[in-house]
């Protein structure tokens, strides 16, 4: 059969009749040499043209890879084209799956698998990618992720010219640059095909007069065809979504059929710890709350409650709008601003029209709205004009002028301390499109290794960063960081530099650097040689310090100052601190704290300098080792610390330190702490680690074991990429 009898056959089994924008997709697959690149909008039907790749890979019986970001979706679709398979004839098993952990029908004509997964196999050598017709990137838009972007990039450069390509991705503002850049640097032609237009069409709607607990109980009034909920109402940080929802829960935003129905789908017991009981009473009051510090199995119950539209508000952070798939008749934003207080900014267009895209369901409505809610006391004054303009100003009657000089004195301001957003701002924008693709991150240190073993040429590596999809000055910072990488590795013995500079070799000690995918692989090699003589408390001290927690709850998980020291950091790390002039000889610890608290009472705005403690004093160790510091965030925290102490009970911490509202950040750091100290126990064999990674494993169990499993699942899955090629 031709490419074009398969078209045809495609078109034949469709039981619908293609939109002309999925036509042109189709068309320009099915024609072009190369592949294509389709850009558009949520819910507008890029599965189907997926669909034509893999009925013509099972037609053809040539191999074709399907890859997605996330293992859930990777599940899904997996399920759905096995399905799709039987159903044009073909068996089941003619699509596999393959994920870090799990594999199914892993010879099949077409594999499903994870992006890292692709990656890796191109890595390795143990796929012959001569067999391979064609590869199918679905939500391509993640090469512009800053710490996964590079898995799209690199594998985009690896897969040879014989591998056809069908990038689907959403909306993005550059699409043709990105097209004459990947002919131009990498000699691949691929068609575009893009449309802006949406089934669903937006209203965007600025309210400026009322509060947002005044505008959501409306949205809820009327029958189905006049209310504007389901709604995702989106803020930016955590604790005003806990805020939100506190004040929400007290409105009426449900009926009793509804009510009973959420309740039944809450099983008491579920909820009976941490923050459960307080979330179960605010969703059978239809409010759900859905952000990084929930735990998983809630967000879940949450998403299936708000699908099933029995809760009608969802409130959330803009993560939600990045991640999963959640679709709304409408989106409220409760500001138009992001940061610290005082330094707030207009959100980034690119996440703004992310939360956009939420609105409107192309099954159930036929138009979607975008609300933006004034800053509560514009919404006062504004108010409180209209109630003033709709005073007479030439009434000289004694009442109304006593209920004029009334209003007058009551009149609302802004205050002098707030920060506010405007109008003007929400059509900038709605104006500004959507964000643009770049190559965000510098490659990793696994990747460099892997370009340097293929290569011995730093020229070919400086190439490759030359061809990077960025500005010229973003390139050049992109070089620089080179320098600083080689020179880190070369002081670290993992590299020797030729005397022209422009070839290394790889020391037998390069292989070391595999072992670490989950924080910087050179500071992970040093922690392992220094912790050799710490005891237990300081090895867990180091491990919890690199996985990073938002600077919100930085001061609840500090280690506690009864921590007594231990032998790395007395016989080791203090006089190495003193010889390097940053903490005073002959001032014990307990007396840097207590200087520490005398001198507290002087500082108003920030708390006063203290001295380095454990974890920050193994950072200043190692940049005392390189010609260049790495860029590694180190945070002294005691969490899993925490809750090891407490008879391994995690509601136990979480109580103790007051973090309900924020348990599912504890729990993600303590399953990123038993995949690190298993890179750990696997350089070292120290069953130290061993103990921290089961210690932990059992706590995060106890709270979520199918999360849990997930969890460690993906992990595998992202290991991939630490794996080096033979």
């Amino acid at each position: 059969m031709t490419r074009d009898d398969i078209c045809s056959a495609f078109l034949d089994r469709l039981s619908v009749s293609p939109y002309p924008f999925q036509e042109e997709a189709l068309l320009a697959w099915f024609s072009d040499a190369e592949g294509v690149l389709v850009t558009a909008p949520t819910g507008m039907g890029k599965t189907l043209i997926a669909e034509a790749a893999i009925y013509e890979a099972l037609t053809t019986r040539k191999r074709l890879y399907y890859t997605t970001p996330l293992i859930a979706l990777t599940d899904q679709k997996f399920r759905e084209f096995q399905g799709k398979a039987e159903a044009w004839g073909f068996s089941r098993d003619d699509v596999g799956l393959i994920t870090g952990n799990r594999k199914v029908n892993p010879n099949a004509v077409v594999r499903v698998v994870v992006a890292e997964i692709l990656l890796n196999h191109l890595l390795s050598g143990e796929e012959n990618f001569d067999e391979v017709s064609g590869v199918v990137m679905d939500e391509f838009h993640y090469f512009n992720d800053f710490e996964r972007g590079t898995v799209w990039e690199l594998s985009l450069v690896l897969l040879p010219r014989n591998v056809r390509l069908m990038l689907l991705s959403a909306t993005v503002g550059n699409a043709p640059e990105f097209v004459s850049w990947l002919k131009k640097e990498h000699g691949r032609s691929v068609a575009l095909v893009r449309t802006d237009e949406r089934r669903v069409p937006l209203e965007y709607v600025w309210v400026g007069d009322k509060l947002l607990t005044e505008l959501l109980p409306e949205m809820v009034t009327g029958d189905d065809a006049t209310q504007r909920s389901p709604a995702l109402v989106f803020c930016f940080n955590r604790d005003e979504c806990w805020e939100i929802a506190e004040v929400m829960k007290g409105l009426a935003l449900v009926g009793a059929e509804a009510r009973a129905q959420i309740e039944a789908s809450l099983p008491a017991e579920e909820f009976s710890d941490g923050v459960g009981p307080k979330l179960r009473q605010m969703l059978i009051r239809g409010v759900g709350v859905h952000h990084a510090g929930v735990l998983p199995k809630y967000k879940e119950l949450i998403e299936d409650l708000f699908l099933r539209k029995l809760v009608p508000f969802v409130i959330c952070t803009e993560t939600l709008a990045a991640g999963i798939n959640l679709p709304a008749r409408s989106v409220v934003l409760s500001t138009l601003l992001k940061g610290p207080p005082r330094e707030r900014k207009l959100i980034f267009p690119s996440a703004a029209h992310q939360m956009f895209g939420r609105a409107g369901r192309p099954q159930f409505d036929k138009k979607g709205y975008v609300y933006a809610v004034a800053h509560e006391d514009d919404a006062r004054i504004a108010k409180w004009k209209k109630k003033y303009d709709q005073i007479d100003p030439k009434s000289k009657d004694p009442g109304i002028l006593r209920a004029k000089k009334d209003l007058e004195r009551k009149r609302p301001t802004r205050r002098t301390n707030e920060q506010y957003w405007t109008e003007g701002q929400f059509k900038t924008l709605i104006a500004a499109g959507p964000g643009k693709l770049a190559s965000r991150s510098m490659i990793p240190y696994q990747v460099l290794v892997f370009l340097l073993r293929r290569d011995a040429s730093l020229s070919r590596v400086r190439e490759f960063l030359g061809k990077r999809f960025n500005t010229p000055d973003q390139i050049e910072s992109f070089q620089r960081q080179l320098d600083h990488m080689i020179g880190n590795l070369a002081a670290m013995g993992f590299v020797e530099l030729d005397a022209d500079a422009a070839h290394v070799r790889l020391t037998d000690r390069i292989a070391e650097l595999a072992l670490f995918r989950s924080i910087d692989p050179l500071y992970a090699v040093f922690l392992c040689g220094m912790l050799n003589t710490a005891d237990f408390t300081e090895k867990l001290l180091a491990l919890e310090s690199v996985l990073p927690l938002p600077p919100s709850i930085e001061r609840t998980i500090f280690p506690p100052e009864d921590l007594p020291p231990g032998p790395l950091e007395t016989n080791e790390l203090r006089p190495l601190m003193i010889q390097l002039g940053v903490i005073v000889a002959g001032m014990a610890p307990k007396e840097d704290v207590e200087e520490e608290r005398r001198g507290h009472a002087m500082w108003e705005d920030e708390p006063p300098p203290r001295p380095p403690v454990f974890a920050e004093m193994l950072k200043l160790a190692f940049d005392a080792k390189l010609p260049s510091p790495e860029d590694i965030l180190v945070q002294p925290k005691w969490a899993a610390g925490g809750v090891f102490t407490l008879e391994n009970s995690f509601f136990k911490y979480i109580k103790n330190r007051g973090l309900e509202k924020q348990e599912g950040l504890i729990l993600r750091h303590l399953l990123r702490l038993v995949i690190l100290a298993g890179e750990f126990k696997e350089k070292t064999q120290d069953p130290h680690y061993a103990e921290i990674a089961d210690r932990a494993t059992r706590a995060a169990q106890q709270v979520d074991p199918r999360y849990t499993d997930r969890f460690l699942a993906e992990a595998v899955q992202a290991k991939a990429l630490a794996i080096t090629p033979t």
